[in-house]
């Protein structure tokens, strides 16, 4: 591992700032609605073969156990070292099929390469989550909004260089994500990198995270009015061109904060009794209870007294497993129930989410609408607000009533009824609301589930359990798109006239009533689970902030 940093040193922020363009990266993913026409074209796919691939498409960007034990083995260039390496195999080669340059490609080949190039995803997104959920532990929930957040932005920023630099050509996106990505995370591999964090809450810490939230929701609009005006405008290419250099400016509005802190820094503390000692990571502070411990393993002849003394400081407990909200190993929350009942609430939400994802543009056209870049923009800009909407209101609310954000899971599963109701009903006007719905509640159980996993199970094997938790994304594809939506539009489409194209909402309402279900489920299970991890926030939060258990294991 590289030297670690003095807290309260700039590299932080650096890594935050390139976090930020590691995260666009990241979401390349979802620019498989984009492309997958031409594949089902060129391919002669059926709609179920199209959403195998989809599946495909979410196992590689969801598939990160190994992402997750690197980042405890080895540093966050090298694990974005691998995923640049994916990106450019992948999609190079789907590029080579699309293009038509390689013929007669196997499909379970195919399949295995796309699984290949989205799980660039997961090594680019654990990397920098990880590292900076780990550089500023205090503020979990609003790292984890700010970087999901930015992940959600990127389907935005993906069919804005699609539109105005691309010009709509689908062979040059696949290009562009092979080499572009590739070279954007190996420019970024430098600047993320791990410093040990502040121990103290720091009132500009919180003015730096509002300042990065807001350029955030500039850069959210911005992307937003561009695909509109697109739409509805015909622009030259100099214009064109200026859109994005504004975009770029935007993406690069985090580096001011450390660009401030160089050229402003704020006065340090006087902090006499500490002398130039760096600040230690409270999460890998041992307590003095395992102090105690150890000396007990060292000296056999331990007194009746001394023994019963080092009970009372919770010596003893050091033996036995952690409590919720301490360190846990990956096999030791494995077997607990608020583990599962959390992988189940966000299986129910993100793998019925990412059916309509997968499915957008047969959705869209089946209800009368064929561009979907709009969609996919709009769906792109509200799984933003929901991703760092969440993370601020439950940050809010967890330090100010204790409550757990698993409440706002159970609040998402319920307007996600309403979305695909929307949906079922077919009526005129609302794919745009049912869309928009949606993705404000997808980027809610992202955001979520990210500092919750945290708070429970700790930061120590973050990376896997984190790792785990998302493979409740390509469960879902295989479930609900697989064996549901992609059955359910074959078979209309076959009543049809036994074309690969279906037409009306009943290609998939049978799909959004079954998705329904799942949610009010969902939202059953996501009740108990609050009630349940109530007390752990209580005891984390005690006094308005973060505070570590005295009694965590390390």
């Amino acid at each position: 591992m590289p030297p670690v940093l003095k807290a309260g040193s700039r590299p932080p922020w650096v890594g935050l700032a390139a976090a930020v363009w590691v995260q666009i990266a990241a979401g390349n993913g979802c620019t498989f609605t984009l492309y997958s026409p031409l594949l089902k074209s060129v391919l002669g796919l059926n709609q179920q073969q199209l959403s195998i691939l989809g599946v495909a498409n979410d196992i590689g960007e969801s598939l990160g156990l190994l992402p997750g034990l690197a980042c405890n083995k080895f540093p966050p260039w090298a694990v974005l070292l691998v995923g640049a390496v994916c990106s450019f195999l992948g999609y190079g080669v789907i590029w080579l099929v699309a293009s038509q340059t390689v013929a007669n490609f196997p499909y379970w080949l195919l399949f295995i390469t796309l699984c290949v190039a989205a799980n660039s995803n997961a090594w680019f997104g654990t990397a920098v989550l990880v590292t900076n959920m780990r550089n500023f532990p205090l503020s979990r929930g609003t790292v984890a909004g700010i970087l999901k957040g930015y992940g959600g932005l990127s389907a935005a920023v993906y069919t804005v260089i699609y539109s105005l630099v691309l010009h709509k050509s689908t062979s040059n996106l696949l290009l562009f994500l092979s080499l572009g990505i590739s070279v954007l995370s190996l420019a970024m591999m430098y600047f993320v990198r791990p410093c040990t964090p502040t121990s103290e809450e720091d009132s500009s810490v919180n003015i730096h995270f509002i300042f990065t939230q807001a350029f955030s929701v500039v850069l959210a609009i911005y992307l937003l009015t561009t695909t509109i005006i697109y739409d509805t405008v015909s622009l030259s290419d100099a214009v064109s061109y200026s859109l994005v250099a504004i975009l770029i400016i935007l993406l690069l509005s985090p580096l001011a904060i450390p660009v401030k802190m160089t050229f402003f820094p704020s006065k340090p503390k006087d902090n006499s009794q500490d002398g130039n000692a760096t600040q230690t990571d409270p999460l890998l502070t041992p307590s003095s209870s395992t102090n105690n411990l150890r000396s007990f393993s060292e000296n056999e002849d331990v007194s009746d007294v001394e023994f019963l003394l080092a009970i009372g400081e919770g010596a003893i407990k050091q033996k036995k497993k952690p409590r919720r909200g301490e360190d846990f190993k990956f096999c030791e929350a494995f077997v607990k129930a608020d583990f599962w009942l959390l992988w189940v609430v966000y299986f129910f939400g993100v793998g019925t989410g990412v059916t309509v994802l997968n499915n957008l543009s047969q959705i869209a056209v089946s209800l009368g609408v064929s561009n979907t870049t709009l969609l996919l923009s709009l769906l792109s800009f509200c799984s933003f607000v929901g991703r760092l909407g969440s993370g601020v209101v439950s940050e809010h609310f967890v330090r100010t009533r204790s409550i757990p954000r698993t409440v706002w899971m159970t609040v998402a599963h319920l307007l996600m009824i309403a979305a695909y109701l929307l949906y079922a009903s077919g009526l005129s006007g609302t794919l745009y609301v049912a869309t928009a719905l949606l993705g404000i509640c997808y980027g809610v159980q992202y955001s979520i589930m990210v500092p919750s996993a945290s708070e429970l199970f700790g930061l120590k094997n973050f990376g896997v359990i984190y790792s785990f938790m998302g493979l409740g994304n390509p469960l879902g594809a295989i479930v609900f798109s697989v064996l549901l939506a992609g059955k359910v539009y074959d078979t209309e489409a076959a009543k049809q006239g036994g074309g690969s194209t279906c037409l009306g909402p009943e290609c998939f309402r049978l799909t959004f009533f079954v998705l329904a279900g799942a949610c009010g489920l969902g939202a059953i299970l996501s009740v108990i689970l609050s009630i349940r991890i109530k007390p752990v926030y209580q005891m984390l939060y005690a006094g308005g902030s973060f505070r570590l258990p005295q009694s965590s294991s390390h």
